[in-house]
């Protein structure tokens, strides 16, 4: 285990000192300069740990601009399978929609991250973690909560949230300090992508009433194809296969997005209510994780008993709820899955 960090001082966070910080790190704007910003204002070495749960990207990029911002340390680590096996599967299952529209793309992602997050604090014999979400999001509330429930001793720190600059500010505090971003002034979506589906916000997409630019979408096309039908295979409530051919389920989601995707299918755009008491507008491309909740729904209605379905149906907008809230490792969650898994068998 890496020898404990020299510096550091008291933070505002609870009042002890922090000496090293393994952040989490997406390589985009706000982590990036949330590593300068830690080790300048609070002192700190800070250790990167971005998790691949299916964006895609330069991951070699990503890690070289981590330590270009300042990182002692930058670690990838590949949790795909893990993610889906673990965490979509079990969403799946229950048909988890939020507001019964949204399949909750980022917060299901939360947990995992969090999960290898803390992991990595105790390797790296880290004091806390870090995140980079805004006092705005529900993301703040997901990271911290399950830290929390993972790790009560670990501090958690949100230097987004706490030196309070816009976004535009971000971006001229990264030319100011040289660290290297692929966010401009003029473009300033955000975009938080992984195997599940695609959120987009910020800059205009923020007004309800202004239609989405053509642009921000990537994983859906319009299209004038004839339809077509696509078979889905399921066992115990997990899907295994896609037009007779058994799929890894990785593998299955990837070609259910491509497929459904360009039919310009799966794209939702909602008013939702934030966990921290706000209404946002919201964009999302799901094609799998919509096409693949509404077959096994389909599959549902035909096989499970009356009650046995309608129970079911009653507890899968609060297991939602649940899992938008960051309440994944909660015990009524744990509680929903045993009876989700028990329905699965039937």
């Amino acid at each position: 285990m890496p020898e404990a960090a020299p510096r550091g001082r008291a933070t505002a966070h609870g009042g002890c000192t922090v000496r090293r910080v393994v952040l989490a790190y997406s390589g985009g704007l706000d982590t990036s300069v949330a590593v300068r910003w830690m080790i300048e204002e609070l002192g700190v070495e800070v250790v990167c740990l971005a998790a691949d749960v299916g964006q895609g990207g330069d991951w070699d990029a990503v890690r070289e601009r981590a330590l270009a911002a300042g990182a002692v340390e930058a670690v990838v680590a590949d949790v795909r399978e893990e993610f889906a096996a673990d965490y979509v599967a079990p969403a799946l299952k229950a048909n988890a929609l939020y507001e019964g529209r949204y399949p909750l793309v980022s917060a299901l992602s939360r947990p995992v991250i969090v999960k290898h997050l803390v992991a990595a604090a105790r390797y790296h014999g880290a004091d806390a973690v870090a995140h980079g979400c805004t006092g705005k999001g529900n993301d703040q509330v997901r990271f911290e909560v399950s830290t929390r429930a993972l790790a009560p001793d670990l501090e958690v720190l949100a230097p987004v949230r706490s030196w309070g600059m816009t976004r535009e500010d971000s971006i001229l505090y990264a030319y100011r300090h040289e660290i290297p971003i692929v966010a401009t002034k003029e473009k300033v979506y955000s975009i938080d992508d992984n195997l599940w589906g695609r959120a987009i916000e910020c800059g205009e997409m923020e007004d309800p009433w202004r239609v989405p630019p053509p642009g921000v979408w990537s994983m859906t096309v319009a299209t004038e194809t004839e339809p077509r039908d696509l078979v889905i295979g399921f066992d115990e409530g997990v899907p295994v296969s896609v037009d007779g051919e058994p799929l890894g389920l990785v593998e299955l989601i990837d070609r259910v997005n491509r497929v459904v995707g360009s039919y310009g299918w799966g794209r939702i755009d909602m008013v939702e209510n934030r966990r921290v008491g706000i209404k946002s507008r919201e964009t999302y491309e799901c094609p799998a994780a919509l096409a693949l909740i509404m077959a096994h729904a389909d599959l549902e209605s035909i096989t499970l008993e009356r009650d046995l379905e309608r129970e079911k149906a009653r507890l899968e907008s609060r297991y939602a709820e649940l899992i938008y809230d960051g309440l994944w490792f909660s015990p009524l969650k744990e509680a929903f899955d045993a009876f989700i898994d028990e329905s699965q068998r039937k």
